[in-house]
Parts: structure tokens; sequence; C-alpha cells
């Protein structure tokens, strides 16, 4: 089925129509624009297309036998590690040559005494999804999925569960930032086995690590959404058969220059955060059809962060694969492979600027045209974001969606078997997961809701979770993460519920925690983000400490913040946090409720 047919039925008949029934209906939606942030990006005086030096463009990979894509030799200087481990041998080799069932089969001992298997382990099996956790678990490995849109089913939910439950206290999963399972505990040897397993329920690990496109990220609601723009599903799901080649390996885009994100907005809510990937898909119409404008280069990485750009481009609804293959191939043909800081996608569109950024990827379309954006995309910007948890009707009479907060995205292999009993119960199988690390329950039946708020799983997965619970996130911290420097998970739970007994809040706040300066729970985004480091107490002793971020926003009027306040002991935090809900989100001290009373 080709791409166009695949789509066509899922395109709305009006983008206007689409949100015509709404009573948060927009009179006219005005386009929506993003700013960088941080460092400075010279795109806002992007010079032309000429120039740019010619040889500047030369693309600096070439393809080899195999059909691997390999950094050519006049460009292999000044590389850093990672680059000069992809040159020592074919990460996806492991995968394409069915080198993992041999390294599957040595003992951690062997591995590690010779250079290039120790690499395998470390580095290479990040290209089927497998993350070694040397320092903190030594032979077990995170394994993360492929889950475009975050949707999944109880059987498929079943069987990682099953996979985790064997590693008994080192098994466990996380519900990830950007909507998809990761399982903990995988030993080596079981590997094979799990990835035939994935492939019997429709599942692959493939390409979800290093250099690599992440997850196609959607609307956790679409095509339940009353209030929707348009369905997502069909637009990530093809996204990710193109990125993975159908879960048998891409390899024109397994050698990028650092890692790729990339969404499609379904909802005025803007629940995917395109202001963050380095390619979003913003709904928009021109000359009366649907499609995308398209925003380019936003990301997060330790030394600067920065907003997605308009690309000026926009491309038909029944079309989206052609662009996302030739912004890849741009950034991987031209990309610099040095200093890993300034590797991201944006440093690219920073140096060409972004005419002749957007001229190397139009040269690369079909036929080479990439029309021009439609003059508005489709997002409301005055719309009050709404929230997904609790239970709210569907577009579909009779059913409803329940969202359940999953406390800092943890789950046990019993919670992920309940989960599955209660998607087939109550619903119909399926289960959507959300960049909040939350889960959400589709085609609940209405007669039905009560019950399933009644189940005590929903004890630890509330519906309706406290004000501070309900936005808390958390990376996975130094419990299994090396490059981690604190606590993460447990820590923030401890402190929300200290922060509660000493203050009351009037709306929620999302507070983020990322235990490192990769800010893989991206604290930007925050009305309050932590970020781990070490500092000295009060007495002189070197301890667990964070830095503040203040201010950052999601949705529509989205923005991305900066520290308001470094090294804070993590010992002390609970009252920097209750003065500053007070001092800047209306919060009220409890010991004044009392006195009231």
């Amino acid at each position: 089925m080709s791409s166009s047919a695949s789509l066509q039925s899922f395109l709305p008949p009006s983008a206007h129509a689409a949100t015509s029934s709404s009573r948060h209906r927009p009179s006219r939606a005005r386009p929506f624009q993003c700013a960088a942030v941080s460092a400075p990006s010279s795109s806002a005086a992007s010079p032309s297309a000429s120039a740019v030096p010619a040889e500047r463009l030369e693309p600096r990979v070439e393809q080899r036998e195999g059909g691997y894509w390999v950094l050519k030799e006049k460009y292999r200087t000044s590389l850093n590690p990672q680059e000069k481990v992809k040159l020592g041998k074919e990460p996806m080799a492991l995968f394409t040559e069915g080198g993992i069932k041999e390294l599957a089969k040595l003992p951690m001992e062997q591995i590690d005494a010779d250079k290039l298997t120790k690499e395998d382990v470390d580095v290479r099996l990040k290209w089927l999804g497998l993350f070694h956790r040397r320092k903190q678990q030594y032979g077990r490995f995170m394994m993360r999925l492929k889950l475009p849109n975050g949707v999944t089913t109880s059987e498929q939910t079943r069987y990682l569960a099953g996979v985790i439950e064997k590693y008994g206290k080192e098994g466990c999963a996380d519900v990830t930032t950007r909507q998809n399972w990761q399982i903990r505990g995988v030993t080596l040897p079981d590997v094979p086995e799990i990835l035939e397993g994935l492939r019997s329920v429709g599942l692959t690990s493939l390409q979800s690590g290093m250099d690599n496109v992440r997850n196609p990220v959607g609307s956790p609601l679409a095509g339940i959404d009353p209030l929707e723009i348009v369905d997502t599903r069909p637009y990530t799901n093809l996204l990710s058969s193109y990125i993975t080649n159908n879960s048998e390996g891409n390899l024109a885009i397994t050698n990028l220059p650092r890692k790729w994100t990339l969404c499609v907005i379904g909802t005025h809510d803007l629940y995917e955060h395109p202001h963050i990937n380095d390619l979003a898909y913003m709904p928009a119409e021109k000359d009366g059809k649907f499609g995308f404008n398209l925003l380019v280069g936003g990301f997060i990485s330790p030394k600067r962060w920065g907003e997605a750009l308009p690309l000026d481009a926009w491309v038909p609804g029944d079309d989206i694969i052609p662009v996302c293959k030739a912004v890849l191939e741009a950034f991987r043909d031209l990309g610099t492979r040095g200093n890993r800081q300034k590797t991201r996608m944006m440093w690219l569109i920073d140096e060409l600027g972004m005419e002749a950024f957007r001229s190397e990827i139009e040269k690369r379309m079909p036929n080479g045209v990439l029309e021009r954006a439609a003059a508005e995309d489709l997002i409301d910007k005055k719309w009050e974001r709404r929230d997904y948890l609790g239970v709210h009707p569907q577009k579909q009479e009779g059913l409803s969606f329940v969202g359940l907060h999953v406390p800092v995205g943890r789950l046990q292999a019993a919670d992920m078997f309940e989960l599955a009993r209660l998607a087939d119960e109550y619903g119909s199988g399926e289960l959507r997961l959300t960049v909040e690390q939350n889960i959400v329950l589709p085609n609940v039946r209405n007669d039905k809701v009560e019950a399933l708020l009644a189940e005590p799983l929903l004890e630890k997965f509330s519906a309706h979770p406290s004000l501070l619970m309900k936005g808390l996130v958390a990376c996975t911290g130094n419990q299994f993460c090396g490059q981690a420097i604190i606590e993460t998970k447990a820590r923030a739970l401890q402190v929300t519920r200290d922060v509660e007994a000493r203050v009351s809040v009037p709306r929620a706040v999302r507070m983020h925690w990322t235990g490192c300066p990769n800010s893989c729970a991206q604290v930007q985004v925050a009305d309050i983000g932590f970020m781990g480091c070490l500092t000295k107490n009060s007495s002189g002793k070197i301890v667990e400490a964070a830095d503040i971020f203040v201010g950052g926003r999601v949705g529509s009027d989205s923005h991305l913040t900066g520290v308001y306040k470094k090294a804070v002991p993590c010992e002390d935090l609970v009252p920097v946090v209750a003065d500053l809900l007070v001092e800047r989100f209306g919060a009220v001290p409890r010991e004044r409720e009392e006195d009231e009373e």
C-alpha cells in the first residue's frame, strides 16, 4: 500500500471542521512560532545557500558494501570516541549479520578481555536497543523499545512483564519521556530469544539508541479525542516503519552524527512537545489541502538547549516520508562528528544558516521541490492545555478513556500483568504511554468506569493524583544509569511528599528530575526542574545536589528555561521548593490554612 493510500482515510475533511464542535475553537489559529534559547542561533541572520562554500556541502559519508554508510577517509580527523567505535566495526552487523547470537554465547570475562567485543557490549549493542549497565548492574542491560505514538497492546505488555519477571528484583520497567518502554535486568545470553519474542508480538528494539532516530511521538489521545485536529497514529506508524525498514533495519540512517527526534502534532495541547524535537510536523492547511508545516532543530543537551525553528516548508498529509528522509540524509551527509556536544542537528543549522539547510533538504526531495510553509498552522496559541489524567469522554459514543498516573514512570512485572488485564477486561486490550511517563486506558465502556476505578491497582496508579504528584517526571537516576550524578526517582517522590506536607498548591505544578546535564527528564520544560550535581553542604561534605530550573512551559506558549538557583544540596531541597511554590505558584503554607480554620 502506498503512503498516500494508507493515510487518505485518516485525513480530516477540513482542519477547521475538526474543531468545529469545540468550545475551545479559535476564531482563527495563529502561526506556531518558536525561538532558540541559550546559545544564540545564527539562523536569524541566515545566509543564502550560495554563501556556503561548495566543499562544505560535499557529503561526508559514502555507501559501502553491504549497504552500510561510512565516514569518508578525508573526514576521519578529530573524531569523537563514538565515531571511532563505529569505524572499528559496523554496529548494525550485530543485527543484520547475526552477530548478536555469537556475542551472546561469550561470558563477560571473555568479552571484557577483547577491545572489539567490549566495545560491542558497551556501545554497538545500543543500535539494537541494549544498554549495558556496567557501573550499576554489571552484566545486565536496559532494553529500549520502539513504540510509535506510545500505543501498545495487552499481549505486548504481558510479554514484557514476563521478560522482567524472571529477573526478580533486578528486573523492572519504565515509561520514558518519549512514550516508550524501557525494560531492565536483561542478561546477554537471553537477548537472542528476547529479540525473537519481541518480533512475535509485533515489537522491536532496533535503532532505539545512540546515533539513531528515537521513538516517533504522537498524541496519546489519537483517534479518541473529540477535539483533536488529526489522528497521529497512521503518521507515526508510517514514520516508524520507514525508520526501521519494518523492523529489518534501515541502514541508510543508522550512522547519524548524533541522536535525532521527531513528533507529529495532533491537538492544540501539543502533548508531543514539538519545540524539543529535531523534526516536528505541525498541522496546517494549504490551498484547501491538509498537511503539515515543519519545525526543525529542537534539542536539549548538557551545554545548550534550543527550541525548534520554522523550516518554512509544508508537506501534504498523505506524503510525509520524503521530507523526513531528506532531512535525515542532509544531517547524515553534512553533520560534524567531532565534539560530541556540538553534533546535534541545530549546530548544523546554525553553521549553514536556515536557508542553506533548507536548500540541502530540497535537493534531496523527490523532483527537488519542497513547498514553502502554509501561511498559518492550525494550532491555537490561546488554547488551555487539557489534563488527560482521570476519566474523559471519547469521540466514540458510550466510551471513555482513563488516564492513570504512574509515579515517576516505574513499574514492576506484577503491575504490567495487572495493566494488561485491566486493558482487556475494561477496554479493548490497548494501552497508551505518554511523555509524562503515564498510561492511558482507552475504549472503556461508560458502564464499566466505576468498576475500573475501584480496582486495587488504581490505588497505586491513581486516576486522580495530587496536584504536585500528577506532573512529576524523573529520569532513571544513578540507581541504574552510569551517567547520573544523583538518585532521582525515589528522591523525587519523597521530596514531593514532604513538600506537600508543608504547602497546598492551587493548581498542578510540573516538576522534573534529571540525574545529570544530559537532561533525559527535560528539566528545561518544567515549571520547576532539578538537575543533578554535587556540592559541599554546610559541614563541608561533598553531597548530592541539584541545580534548580524555574519557568519552563509546554503547550502552545512553550518555553525552555534556564537555571534559577545552582547546587542546592538535596537534603535542603524541601524548604527551598516549598518557598518557591509560595513565591511563584500561589501555594499556601499548611500552617496558614490551619490558622484560618
